[in-house]
């Protein structure tokens, strides 16, 4: 059983990368939601143990800071990794054919 991704179809230009790719373009636009989930699943984690820490609830601080530094790093690492990225594709777009 095939799962299909909601997004793949409002996403502009997915349908023509996975045509190029001969539709490895799937494979690689689920590992990037899948990476996309991890790093929004980490920034709510830290989120609601700040929430809980904030409103008295009963946590461990370094529970708390572990969540918060885990959150920053895995969004500075989104972000270099996009900037990389964006550099290559630039890049690419500047070759002379």
């Amino acid at each position: 059983m095939r799962i299909t991704n909601p997004l793949a179809s409002q996403t502009p230009g997915f349908g023509a990368a996975k045509q190029l790719s001969g539709g490895k373009g799937d494979d690689f636009a689920k590992q990037l939601m899948d990476v996309l989930k991890e790093v929004n699943s980490s920034q709510n984690n830290a989120a609601e143990t700040q929430k809980a820490f904030m409103t008295g609830q009963p946590v461990e601080y370094h529970d708390l800071m572990i969540a918060m530094e885990k959150a920053s790093t895995t969004l500075q690492l989104t972000m270099q990794v996009r900037n990389k990225l964006l550099e290559g594709y630039q890049e690419i777009s500047r070759m002379q054919i």
